[in-house]
């Protein structure tokens, strides 16, 4: 991806994001490959909705890594409270089956990881591709 930067009327800027969070109690939810594009599949849905670029996103089995460019008007943790809030509710419509599991209604755990990564991105592009080779060589030990 070239790093051009988003014009606006009166401002130009590039808002890139690393996220990582886990689902509630940490549960490995995401081990197989159709978990894994239904949960792909909502979070690009809900991202957009609330026009939120993905430029990476890696499901691992019981965490997710996303790099976005946000809008400039949006802070981190609104972007979260949508990607987060929203991408459950269609899991949740798509899977009521989720709710035996998730009673209380929240899918995802409360915290997230956040950093920005502007001129850093091939670096944070790179560690997000890597995560499913370290967590197997992590696993064998």
């Amino acid at each position: 991806m070239e790093n051009k930067y988003n014009h606006y009327e009166h401002s130009v800027g590039l808002m890139l994001l690393h996220l990582e969070w886990k689902p509630k109690y940490a549960y490995k939810m995401f081990k197989k490959e159709d978990q894994k594009n239904l949960i792909t599949a909502c979070i690009r849905r809900a991202a957009s909705l609330h026009e939120i670029k993905i430029v990476v996103i890696s499901v691992m089995p019981e965490h997710v890594h996303l790099i976005t460019d946000i809008p400039r008007t949006m802070s981190q943790a609104y972007m979260m409270q949508i990607i987060k809030g929203l991408s459950s509710y269609i899991i949740f419509r798509l899977c009521p089956n989720m709710r035996k599991r998730y009673s209380k209604g929240h899918f995802w755990n409360e915290g997230y990881f956040c950093e920005g990564c502007g001129s850093d991105l091939e670096r944070a592009m790179k560690y997000i591709e890597n995560q499913e080779w370290h967590h197997r060589l992590v696993s064998n030990y």
